[in-house]
This record gives structure tokens, sequence and C-alpha cells, in this order.
């Protein structure tokens, strides 16, 4: 049996108190929404201005609250706001705005080739991915609104995509320009989106030395993937700040869950992101009786050993099963105050 005095127990309050980012993470099917909304009442209940986002199109944390949320700011309870971005919704406003910009530089006989573009790149993959990331940064950008944010995400996909988005964005952009040559202005921009550059010049200054030298044309192209990249690499850094973010993983004792969080939280180790600690979530109750329970109980202790071995450095809290789901705001807070039982702030 796993011994409790060798782990540290994961402090809910402190972390929810001194972190202004949070990302909840953790396989499909463990709880992640539940943990994710019972953290930002909790957040609220300590006084902290809260958002609460999730990227899922599946609509879950309407689910949880059980309530209409949408994709705009809804007040959930004193402190807290939810927020349910519509990946769909997110492609379309992303293309228009591509659409506007290009615009400006396609002439009458390009425009149905830009549309056709546009129409393809609609359907292309990763296309909501790239604009669920576009609003996650601006989100992550705008954070003085609020003293806390939650994202209910996958960080292993997400987030670790937006790590390299600024290099990334800078080798397309250095394709796209390369497709005209029409005027040597345009491959001066090559130079202020490439990878490693200092982007710490202040948002939207009128004579921004980045654009010096830049005809009018090439820096109204410029202007807009400049201020993209820059905030890009101001979400990176907030990400990899530990005193500002924080990864919460969430899983079950089984194992699919087990491997997945181990590879994630390998992956954001090599990525130099921070992980505040795991949630180990549906834990067999003590008061479960029978020869099933026991058989499970059994089971569930050699699991709980693999994720000593495998995740043993981490912090956690570990959450009992429940007869009943969870649903509704009320059910949410009676779950959140689980985080503060002495019982469960430790391994079994």
């Amino acid at each position: 049996m796993p011994d409790p005095n060798r782990h540290t127990a994961l402090d809910i309050d402190t972390l929810l108190r001194r972190r202004r980012l949070l990302m909840v993470g953790g396989k499909g099917g463990v709880g992640k929404t539940t943990v994710a909304s019972a953290l930002a009442l909790r957040a609220a209940s300590l006084e902290r201005r809260v958002l609460l986002v999730s990227t899922d199109p599946a609509h879950s944390l309407a689910d949880a609250f059980d309530r209409e949320i949408g994709d705009r700011e809804t007040d959930l309870a004193a402190n807290l706001t939810g927020l349910e971005i519509d990946p769909d919704s997110e492609v379309d406003a992303h293309l228009e705005r591509v659409r506007a910009q290009m615009a400006r530089f396609a002439g009458a006989d390009q425009r149905p080739e830009l549309e056709r573009q546009l129409r393809l790149s609609r359907q292309s993959p990763g296309a909501q991915e790239a604009a669920l990331l576009e609003r996650i940064t601006t989100i992550i950008d705008q954070q003085d609104r609020f003293d806390l944010i939650v994202f209910d995400t996958a960080p292993t996909g997400h987030t670790l995509r937006l790590l390299s988005l600024p290099e990334l964005m800078a080798a397309w952009s250095e394709g796209l320009l390369k497709q005209n040559r029409r005027t040597e202005q345009l491959g001066k921009v090559l130079g202020h989106l490439t990878p490693g550059r200092d982007l710490e010049s202040p948002l939207g200054e009128p004579e921004d030395r980045e654009l010096e030298g830049l005809d009018q044309r090439a820096r109204a192209l410029a202007a807009p993937l400049l201020e993209r990249q820059r905030r890009f690499h101001r979400a990176r850094r907030r990400l990899q700040d530990a005193t500002d973010t924080g990864f919460v993983f969430v899983l079950t004792p089984e194992r699919l869950p087990i491997l997945e969080t181990e590879r994630a939280v390998a992956s954001l180790g090599e990525a130099r992101i921070p992980v505040a600690g795991m949630i180990i979530n549906r834990v067999l109750p003590d008061e479960a009786e029978g020869a099933f329970f026991r058989a499970r109980r059994e089971r569930e202790q050699r699991l709980m050993a693999d994720i000593d071995q495998r995740l043993g450095a981490l912090p956690r809290l570990t959450l009992p099963l429940l007869a009943d789901d969870i649903q509704g705001r009320d059910a949410l807070e009676a779950f959140a105050g689980r985080f503060s039982q002495p019982r469960f702030s430790q391994p079994r």
C-alpha cells in the first residue's frame, strides 16, 4: 500500500490564491471538467475574480453547471464568469480577419482565388486548433480583467503547440512573403519575424522601431503579423512562469489515464511548463463493501502504487468516487468542499 507520508498534499486554496493562470487537463472521462468547475467555484469563494474557459466543442461546461453558457461571458456565481469557446465560430472569425487583411493587397482579378483559398482553409486540418489558439492567447493577454483564469483544456495538445507558434509563424510568414517579389520592401518584413528576436517593445506603438524602413504597403502587412507573434511570445512566457501559471492534471486510478498523465508531465517538463500537481479522482471510499469492491480496491491499490512510481514527485489530492453524478452549481460547490477534507487530502 502506498505510504501517505511520502507525498506532498496539493494545497488547493494556496494554489488558487497565488496563481493567476491554471490549466486543468487530463484524459477524457476522468472528471476534468467537473474538477475545473469546482476549482473555479472554490477560487470565487475566496474572493478572486475568476474566468472559467472551456475549449471543448461538446460544451461540457454547460453540462456541469446545468445551464446554457455559450461563446459569451456568462455570470455563473459571485466572482465567477464562464465562457465556452466555439471552435467553428473562431474559425469563421479568424478567416474573416484574414480576408479583410488580404483584400487590401489583392487586385480584382485575384479576389476569386483568394475566396477559393479561404474556403479550402475553412475545412483544412488544424483550422479549428489554430483559431482556438488565437483566442486562447488573446484571453491570456487580457488577464488583468480577472484575478484567475482557469482553462478546461488538453495541455499536451493545445498548450505544447502554443509554445511553438512564434517559430512556426515565422516560417509560415517567410513562405507567404516569398510568394510576392513585386517589391523588395516586403523582404524586409522577414527580418522582423525571425525566431529569437526581442519582441518586448510596446504593442501598438505608432513609430515602432521594428517597422522602420518599410514602405506603407509592407508596414500594413508586417504590423498585424508582428503583433500576433508578440502576443504568442507573451503567452509562452506566461505559461512558463511558475509563479504565475500551473497545470493541474486530473486522472483516475486506471491504467490508461496514468500512462497519459506520465507522458504529458514529461512533455511539459521538456517545455519548461510548471506542473502544480495532480488530482486523483474517483478513488473508492472505505465504506464500499462486498467481494466486488474488495477486488476493485486491491486492483486500485496496485494502480495507486504505479502512480507513486511514475508520478510520485507531484503534489496530489485524492477525491472519492461518489454515488451520484455531479451536476449543477450546488453539487459542484459541495464537491469543491472536498478539496479541504483531510480524509482525501493524501493518497490511500
